[in-house]
Protein backbone atom coordinates (compact mmCIF):
# COMPACT_ATOMS: atom_id res chain seq x y z
CA UNK A 1 0.00 0.00 0.00
CA UNK A 2 1.44 3.04 -0.84
CA UNK A 3 3.48 5.47 1.36
CA UNK A 4 0.78 8.09 0.87
CA UNK A 5 -1.61 6.30 3.72
CA UNK A 6 1.44 5.86 6.19
CA UNK A 7 1.88 9.33 7.52
CA UNK A 8 1.99 9.43 11.50
CA UNK A 9 -0.81 12.37 11.96
CA UNK A 10 -3.22 10.33 9.83
CA UNK A 11 -2.78 6.95 12.04
CA UNK A 12 -3.27 9.13 14.82
CA UNK A 13 -6.56 10.41 14.00
CA UNK A 14 -7.86 7.74 13.05
CA UNK A 15 -6.25 5.57 15.41
CA UNK A 16 -9.56 7.02 17.38
CA UNK A 17 -12.37 5.94 15.42
CA UNK A 18 -10.45 2.48 15.44
CA UNK A 19 -10.50 2.06 19.06
CA UNK A 20 -14.48 3.36 19.23
CA UNK A 21 -15.56 0.44 16.82
CA UNK A 22 -15.80 2.87 13.79
CA UNK A 23 -14.62 1.64 10.49
CA UNK A 24 -15.16 -1.98 9.92
CA UNK A 25 -17.20 -4.88 10.99
CA UNK A 26 -15.83 -7.91 12.12
CA UNK A 27 -16.69 -11.75 10.36
CA UNK A 28 -16.70 -14.27 13.27
CA UNK A 29 -14.58 -17.77 12.32
CA UNK A 30 -16.21 -21.23 12.25
CA UNK A 31 -13.80 -23.16 13.45
CA UNK A 32 -11.80 -25.41 10.58
CA UNK A 33 -8.85 -26.75 12.88
CA UNK A 34 -8.99 -30.45 13.66
CA UNK A 35 -8.81 -31.03 17.26
CA UNK A 36 -5.38 -33.25 17.00
CA UNK A 37 -3.88 -30.39 14.67
CA UNK A 38 -0.29 -29.16 16.37
CA UNK A 39 0.80 -25.79 15.77
CA UNK A 40 4.48 -25.35 14.28
CA UNK A 41 5.00 -21.97 16.99
CA UNK A 42 3.79 -20.93 20.27
CA UNK A 43 2.43 -17.02 20.64
CA UNK A 44 -0.35 -15.28 21.71
CA UNK A 45 -3.10 -13.94 19.30
CA UNK A 46 -6.55 -11.26 20.20
CA UNK A 47 -8.47 -14.58 20.54
CA UNK A 48 -7.05 -18.08 21.30
CA UNK A 49 -7.47 -20.19 18.57
CA UNK A 50 -8.01 -17.84 15.99
CA UNK A 51 -6.09 -14.79 14.03
CA UNK A 52 -7.90 -12.14 13.54
CA UNK A 53 -6.90 -9.85 10.19
CA UNK A 54 -8.05 -6.23 9.33
CA UNK A 55 -8.55 -6.77 5.56
CA UNK A 56 -9.67 -4.24 3.00
CA UNK A 57 -10.81 -5.63 -0.56
CA UNK A 58 -7.35 -4.52 -2.93
CA UNK A 59 -6.67 -7.31 -5.34
CA UNK A 60 -3.70 -8.54 -6.36
CA UNK A 61 -2.72 -7.68 -2.84
CA UNK A 62 -5.53 -9.43 -0.67
CA UNK A 63 -8.97 -10.29 -1.35
CA UNK A 64 -11.38 -11.62 0.79
CA UNK A 65 -14.99 -13.02 1.06
CA UNK A 66 -16.32 -13.43 4.30
CA UNK A 67 -12.72 -15.33 6.46
CA UNK A 68 -11.19 -16.78 3.13
CA UNK A 69 -8.97 -14.65 2.24
CA UNK A 70 -7.21 -14.82 -1.15
CA UNK A 71 -4.87 -12.38 -3.21
CA UNK A 72 -0.51 -12.69 -2.70
CA UNK A 73 -1.07 -11.59 1.63
CA UNK A 74 -4.36 -13.65 1.56
CA UNK A 75 -2.83 -16.89 -0.18
CA UNK A 76 -0.03 -16.51 2.74
CA UNK A 77 -1.79 -16.41 5.85
CA UNK A 78 -4.44 -18.84 4.74
CA UNK A 79 -1.51 -21.14 4.77
CA UNK A 80 -0.08 -19.76 7.77
CA UNK A 81 -3.19 -20.20 9.61
CA UNK A 82 -3.12 -23.54 8.66
CA UNK A 83 0.35 -24.33 9.25
CA UNK A 84 -0.62 -22.70 13.08
CA UNK A 85 -3.31 -24.33 13.56
CA UNK A 86 -5.50 -21.24 13.52
CA UNK A 87 -9.15 -20.07 12.24
CA UNK A 88 -9.37 -16.74 10.30
CA UNK A 89 -11.42 -13.95 11.47
CA UNK A 90 -11.67 -10.71 9.23
CA UNK A 91 -12.65 -7.44 10.39
CA UNK A 92 -13.41 -5.38 7.40
CA UNK A 93 -12.08 -1.45 7.48
CA UNK A 94 -12.05 1.27 5.11
CA UNK A 95 -8.20 1.08 3.41
CA UNK A 96 -7.35 4.39 5.57
CA UNK A 97 -8.32 2.39 8.65
CA UNK A 98 -6.38 -1.18 8.35
CA UNK A 99 -3.82 0.11 9.97
CA UNK A 100 -4.72 2.15 12.96
CA UNK A 101 -7.49 -1.12 13.23
CA UNK A 102 -4.44 -3.38 14.19
CA UNK A 103 -2.45 -0.70 16.23
CA UNK A 104 -5.39 -0.28 18.21
CA UNK A 105 -5.57 -3.74 19.26
CA UNK A 106 -8.55 -5.12 16.86
CA UNK A 107 -7.02 -7.36 14.87
CA UNK A 108 -4.16 -9.23 15.27
CA UNK A 109 -2.54 -8.58 11.80
CA UNK A 110 -2.63 -6.03 8.36
CA UNK A 111 -3.20 -7.03 5.20
CA UNK A 112 -2.86 -5.19 2.15
CA UNK A 113 0.46 -5.15 0.25
CA UNK A 114 1.86 -2.31 2.78
CA UNK A 115 4.87 -0.85 2.26
CA UNK A 116 7.69 -1.10 5.07
CA UNK A 117 8.19 2.53 6.17
CA UNK A 118 10.12 4.69 9.37
CA UNK A 119 6.36 5.37 10.13
CA UNK A 120 4.71 2.35 10.22
CA UNK A 121 7.75 0.58 12.02
CA UNK A 122 7.47 3.38 15.20
CA UNK A 123 3.70 2.04 15.60
CA UNK A 124 3.30 -1.78 14.55
CA UNK A 125 5.83 -4.64 14.21
CA UNK A 126 6.65 -5.08 10.22
CA UNK A 127 7.42 -8.59 9.18
CA UNK A 128 10.74 -9.36 6.67
CA UNK A 129 10.03 -7.99 3.16
CA UNK A 130 7.59 -10.37 1.44
CA UNK A 131 7.47 -8.93 -1.99
CA UNK A 132 8.54 -5.58 -3.82
CA UNK A 133 5.45 -3.32 -5.25
CA UNK A 134 7.64 -2.37 -8.11
CA UNK A 135 7.70 0.65 -10.14
CA UNK A 136 5.37 0.34 -13.08
CA UNK A 137 4.53 2.90 -16.20
CA UNK A 138 1.31 2.74 -17.79
CA UNK A 139 1.23 3.38 -21.43
CA UNK A 140 -1.03 1.94 -24.40
CA UNK A 141 2.35 1.63 -25.96
CA UNK A 142 3.94 -0.26 -23.08
CA UNK A 143 6.87 2.20 -22.35
CA UNK A 144 9.69 0.97 -20.12
CA UNK A 145 12.40 3.58 -19.60
CA UNK A 146 12.66 6.94 -18.12
CA UNK A 147 13.39 8.78 -20.92
CA UNK A 148 10.32 7.23 -22.74
CA UNK A 149 8.64 10.08 -20.35
CA UNK A 150 10.33 13.01 -21.83
CA UNK A 151 7.77 14.99 -23.79
CA UNK A 152 4.94 13.22 -22.72
CA UNK A 153 1.71 13.99 -20.39
CA UNK A 154 2.37 11.83 -17.19
CA UNK A 155 0.72 11.70 -13.92
CA UNK A 156 1.01 9.75 -10.66
CA UNK A 157 -0.80 9.64 -7.66
CA UNK A 158 0.37 12.43 -4.93
CA UNK A 159 2.56 10.78 -1.80
CA UNK A 160 4.21 8.57 -3.63
CA UNK A 161 8.24 7.94 -3.50
CA UNK A 162 9.37 8.70 -6.77
CA UNK A 163 7.42 11.95 -6.80
CA UNK A 164 10.16 14.33 -6.58
CA UNK A 165 12.35 12.39 -8.25
CA UNK A 166 9.64 12.21 -10.92
CA UNK A 167 9.00 16.05 -10.65
CA UNK A 168 12.87 16.55 -10.85
CA UNK A 169 13.34 14.30 -14.23
CA UNK A 170 10.57 16.20 -16.19
CA UNK A 171 11.55 19.76 -15.11
CA UNK A 172 8.30 20.03 -12.74
CA UNK A 173 5.76 19.25 -15.68
CA UNK A 174 3.78 16.12 -13.70
CA UNK A 175 -0.02 15.90 -13.16
CA UNK A 176 -0.32 14.65 -9.55
CA UNK A 177 -3.96 13.04 -8.64
CA UNK A 178 -5.16 12.79 -5.18
CA UNK A 179 -6.28 9.03 -5.69
CA UNK A 180 -5.49 6.34 -8.41
CA UNK A 181 -8.91 6.42 -9.60
CA UNK A 182 -8.66 9.66 -10.88
CA UNK A 183 -5.06 8.55 -12.10
CA UNK A 184 -6.66 5.32 -14.57
CA UNK A 185 -9.78 7.50 -15.48
CA UNK A 186 -7.52 10.00 -17.10
CA UNK A 187 -5.33 7.63 -18.73
CA UNK A 188 -8.48 5.84 -19.74
CA UNK A 189 -9.65 9.20 -21.68
CA UNK A 190 -6.82 9.87 -23.05
CA UNK A 191 -5.67 13.20 -20.91
CA UNK A 192 -2.46 11.51 -19.66
CA UNK A 193 -0.23 9.34 -21.90
CA UNK A 194 1.45 7.78 -18.97
CA UNK A 195 0.72 6.75 -15.54
CA UNK A 196 3.32 6.01 -12.88
CA UNK A 197 2.24 3.49 -10.15
CA UNK A 198 3.08 0.94 -8.11
CA UNK A 199 2.35 -2.74 -9.72
CA UNK A 200 -0.35 -4.32 -7.50
CA UNK A 201 -2.71 -1.19 -7.86
CA UNK A 202 -1.58 -0.68 -11.39
CA UNK A 203 -2.18 -4.61 -12.31
CA UNK A 204 -5.93 -4.00 -10.79
CA UNK A 205 -6.80 -1.37 -13.18
CA UNK A 206 -4.82 -0.89 -16.48
CA UNK A 207 -8.16 -1.48 -18.18
CA UNK A 208 -6.02 -2.78 -21.18
CA UNK A 209 -3.46 0.35 -20.77
CA UNK A 210 0.15 -2.05 -21.00
CA UNK A 211 1.40 -2.09 -16.95
CA UNK A 212 5.53 -2.60 -17.64
CA UNK A 213 7.84 -2.60 -14.70
CA UNK A 214 9.96 0.74 -15.17
CA UNK A 215 13.96 -0.40 -16.63
CA UNK A 216 16.23 1.03 -13.05
CA UNK A 217 17.07 4.63 -13.85
CA UNK A 218 19.50 6.83 -11.65
CA UNK A 219 17.13 9.57 -12.14
CA UNK A 220 13.93 7.62 -10.43
CA UNK A 221 15.59 5.91 -7.19
CA UNK A 222 12.73 4.08 -6.59
CA UNK A 223 13.24 2.42 -9.97
CA UNK A 224 16.62 0.98 -8.49
CA UNK A 225 15.20 0.21 -4.78
CA UNK A 226 11.19 -0.46 -4.92
CA UNK A 227 8.88 -0.56 -2.00
CA UNK A 228 8.87 -3.55 0.48
CA UNK A 229 5.93 -5.38 0.91
CA UNK A 230 5.14 -6.48 4.57
CA UNK A 231 2.41 -7.94 6.81
CA UNK A 232 2.30 -5.44 9.66
CA UNK A 233 1.04 -7.31 13.17
CA UNK A 234 0.50 -5.62 16.61
CA UNK A 235 3.65 -3.79 18.25
CA UNK A 236 4.34 -6.03 21.45
CA UNK A 237 3.44 -9.54 19.56
CA UNK A 238 7.18 -10.59 18.81
CA UNK A 239 5.64 -14.39 18.70
CA UNK A 240 3.67 -13.60 15.95
CA UNK A 241 6.27 -11.61 14.55
CA UNK A 242 8.98 -14.44 14.62
CA UNK A 243 6.44 -17.07 13.28
CA UNK A 244 5.32 -15.32 10.44
CA UNK A 245 8.94 -14.05 9.58
CA UNK A 246 9.86 -17.92 9.91
CA UNK A 247 7.16 -19.18 7.75
CA UNK A 248 7.58 -16.73 4.80
CA UNK A 249 10.96 -17.45 4.85
CA UNK A 250 10.31 -20.91 4.01
CA UNK A 251 7.68 -20.19 1.23
CA UNK A 252 10.81 -18.44 -0.23
CA UNK A 253 13.25 -21.94 0.03
CA UNK A 254 10.82 -23.75 -0.92
CA UNK A 255 9.46 -21.92 -4.48
CA UNK A 256 6.17 -21.06 -2.91
CA UNK A 257 6.13 -17.80 -2.61
CA UNK A 258 7.62 -17.50 -6.14
CA UNK A 259 4.46 -19.74 -7.60
CA UNK A 260 1.72 -17.02 -4.82
CA UNK A 261 2.86 -13.56 -6.81
CA UNK A 262 3.06 -15.66 -9.90
CA UNK A 263 -0.36 -17.05 -9.86
CA UNK A 264 -1.78 -13.23 -8.06
CA UNK A 265 -0.49 -11.65 -11.62
CA UNK A 266 2.88 -10.32 -9.78
CA UNK A 267 6.01 -10.40 -11.96
CA UNK A 268 8.83 -13.45 -10.35
CA UNK A 269 11.49 -10.96 -9.81
CA UNK A 270 8.83 -9.18 -7.34
CA UNK A 271 9.75 -11.85 -4.67
CA UNK A 272 13.70 -10.54 -4.81
CA UNK A 273 13.46 -7.95 -2.22
CA UNK A 274 17.39 -7.49 -1.19
CA UNK A 275 18.18 -6.15 2.10
CA UNK A 276 15.40 -4.98 4.99
CA UNK A 277 15.28 -1.49 4.37
CA UNK A 278 12.65 1.24 5.52
CA UNK A 279 10.88 4.32 3.60
CA UNK A 280 12.04 7.44 5.00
Amino acid sequence: MKLRMIASAVAAVTLAAALSGCGGSTEAAGSKTAADCKPASQFNTMKKGTLTVAVYEAPPYVTFKGNELGGVDGDILMGFAKKECLDIATVSAAAAAVIPTVQGGRADIATGGWWRSAARAEILALTDPIYTDQMVLISKDGLTKASDLKGKKVGTVNGNVWVDDAKNYLGGDLQLYKAPVDLFQDLKSGRIDVGIDGFGEAHNNSNGLKVEVMEPDSAIKASLEPPQTCLPVTKDNAGLLAALNAYVDGLRKDGSLEKIVVNNGYPASSINTGAARLIA
